[in-house]
């Protein structure tokens, strides 16, 4: 299955470009949330990582989508 995530920062921001790409790109399911990278708590992300299987795809427009540094993205993966 292929999955997507869509963040933003700021609820003045728009997911829009980012939902129609990883709808473009053949996501069965979106999780989309409007919350800094920063925050530790994003629910939607969570979400995500509890469906994720073995198999699945995760498709985000921009890294940065996940996480804030390398360590972040690593850190995310370890989780996978």
């Amino acid at each position: 299955m292929r999955i997507g995530y869509a963040r933003v920062s700021t609820d003045n921001q728009d997911t829009s470009p980012q939902l129609d790409a990883l709808k473009a790109a053949g996501c069965e399911r979106v999780y989309s949330e409007h919350i800094s990278g920063k925050s530790r708590d994003r629910p939607e992300l969570e979400r995500l990582l509890d469906v994720v299987r073995e198999g699945d795809v995760v498709i985000v427009q921009r890294l940065d989508r996940l996480g804030r540094s390398l360590k972040d993205l690593i850190e995310l993966l370890d989780r996978v």
